[in-house]
């Protein structure tokens, strides 16, 4: 390329870049005009509308005063539900409640439809009365800004929406615990405006749900809810109450882990004692009593999710009938115990005491051992006549295979106390056993 030409395509170039610039920022120019002149004109349509209905506007009264009632069409969407606390009795809801009514003051004509407000009109007109009948607490929120929304018809009508959370009341009935369902309400009404003054009505699929995921219900599945319309009647008069139920069905997977596999696992291992031999004391009564322990201490466990009802839940009714098995393990033992040591033991003793000679060097067998087998075949040999003479078989139970005859057996069931425990072998599985069966079909199916 020769000298001159070098310059002259530079040149070119540079003139090129600058038309492509001035095009693009008078470009930007028409854009930002055209986004900039309709808004303006639609503020001060704004603005001068708002001034206008402001002028003799008094948000004292309410809209169509001593003419009709306020129809209030009311509109509830649900963010989230939860905890809820049953020692407390109440539930947090977390909702966006919508509230819509025409104010014929407010009607304007211009080529703005709808006029899209924030929380800083909210105060300058008039807005219902509405309170929640059976909220404990309730927060407004208001960061970063008021949560309200204002929105104006051109015909009057007006929508007025805010966010809350609330803990409300909710009265749960525990007798069927943890396999319970409650129907938490959600209840609102006018504080002071009757049902003549004003009507509140749902609107069409006015309550709705949001995705559930973002719920907190640890122990409670979500089965859905449902609303009602009533009227009370009060000394200031009829009012009209809204109701919202929120259908909630207990989770039994926490329990199940922390009272009912305890407290089975520890009736069955009351049963071990039954295979324990009964001259074996103290195995049995270290196991026996420490099963009762730990019994007392998972009821007392199991009632600190409750709160302090005066009725029996059912698992009430299951820990104590658990603790009632692993007792009576205890006391079988004990029965045997006595009846088998203490019973039969003295008199014989005692006539085995006067048979003994000064001059023999031996002991008798019932004094050298008292807490092995030996004992038990000597200690039998010796009470056996005892009890055929009589004087043991008048009672109900029986002690020796033996005392099965006679005509004082007729209409009696005879029970031989010394193999108690093989019959608590059979009889304290198979009957807890039955309990269970009753238990939850009953409370699960019926």
């Amino acid at each position: 390329m020769s000298p001159t030409g070098l310059p002259c395509v530079l040149l070119l170039a540079a003139l090129q870049a600058s038309a492509l610039t001035v095009d693009y920022e008078e470009d930007y120019e028409d854009v930002t005009v055209q986004q900039m002149l309709a808004p303006r004109s639609q503020q001060s349509d704004a603005t001068e509308i708002l001034n206008n209905l402001l002028k003799e506007y008094d948000r004292k009264l309410r809209p169509d005063i001593g003419v009709k009632p306020t129809i209030i069409d009311v509109d509830i969407f649900v963010n989230s539900i939860g905890p809820v606390s049953s020692i407390n009795m109440e539930y947090q809801i977390d909702i966006i409640f919508a509230q819509t009514w025409t104010d014929s003051r407010l009607r304007y004509n211009s080529t703005v439809k709808i006029l899209t407000l924030n929380s800083n009109m909210v105060g300058l007109i008039w807005l219902p009365d509405t309170i929640f009948r059976n909220s404990k607490d309730a927060d407004a929120h208001w960061i970063t800004v008021p949560n309200q929304l204002l929105r104006i018809w051109n015909d009057g009508k007006i929508l007025y929406t805010l966010r809350l959370t609330i803990n409300a009341e909710c009265q749960l009935q525990l007798h069927n615990f943890p396999m319970d369902q409650h129907s938490c309400p959600l209840i609102f009404s006018s504080y002071g405006y009757p049902r003549e003054e004003m009507v509140y009505k749902w609107r069409r699929n006015s309550v709705e749900a949001a995705d559930q995921k973002s719920w907190r219900l640890y122990q409670f599945d979500f089965l859905g809810l449902r609303n009602t319309t009533d009227i009370i009647t009060t000394t200031a008069g009829d009012y009209v109450v809204m109701t919202v139920y929120f259908e909630l069905s207990r989770r039994m997977g926490y329990f199940t882990i922390q009272t009912y596999i305890p407290c089975i696992l520890t009736v069955v291992l009351s049963w071990v004692s039954f295979w324990i031999k009964k001259d074996a004391t103290p195995a049995r009564t270290a196991l026996g009593i420490t099963t009762v322990l730990t019994m007392t201490t998972l009821s007392t466990v199991a009632r600190t999710s409750l709160p302090r009802v005066s009725y029996v839940t059912a698992m009430d009714l299951f820990v104590t009938v658990c603790f009632l098995f692993v007792f009576a393990a205890l006391m079988e033992y004990a029965t045997l115990n006595y009846y088998s040591y203490c019973t039969r033991r003295l008199p014989c003793l005692d006539r085995k005491r006067h048979n003994y000679s000064v001059l023999d060097a031996r002991p008798p067998p019932a004094v050298l051992a008292l807490n092995n087998s030996t004992y038990w075949q000597d200690f039998e040999d010796t009470c056996a006549y005892e009890c055929l003479d009589g004087k043991d078989c008048q009672s109900f139970f029986c002690c020796y295979q033996e005392c099965k005859g006679g005509a004082w057996r007729q209409g009696r069931v005879h029970i031989d106390l010394l193999e108690l425990d093989a019959y608590s072998r059979v009889f304290f599985p198979t009957s807890f056993f039955l309990f269970n069966v009753v238990y939850w079909v009953g409370y699960l199916y019926l």
